[in-house]
């Protein structure tokens, strides 16, 4: 494992946000586009490939932790501004999300 300087880790900006609405990109089996609520930091389409792990409606209402200064992205045609924080473990995936409610646009720390 490669290590970093702490003032690298330092640059990203981790914020949790809650999925307000989530769709299925057409013709892709992975993607799903997401608008995420980061509160006073408003609103985000945010494309994450997850679409084989959980549904739409599955992940709608639920928190998550998003970087959210990384460049924008065009990824079938959308502009998705930030990257889902999750889990791989063999074949499954896991959501990572606050063990309570949290404003949404929370900083991790």
């Amino acid at each position: 494992m490669d290590t970093i300087q702490y003032e690298d880790f330092a640059k990203l900006e981790i914020r949790i946000g809650t999925v307000r609405a989530a769709e299925l990109i057409p013709e892709t089996d992975k993607l799903l586009k997401c608008t995420v609520d980061f509160g006073e930091f408003g609103e985000r389409t945010i494309v994450s490939g997850i679409a084989q792990f959980r549904t739409p409606e599955a992940i709608i209402g639920k928190q998550l932790p998003y970087i959210v200064n990384l460049e924008p992205r065009m990824l079938r045609g959308i502009e998705s501004q930030g990257m889902l924080l999750a889990a791989s473990v063999g074949e499954e995936l896991a959501l990572l999300h606050p063990d309570i409610e949290v404003p949404p646009g929370t900083k991790l720390k």
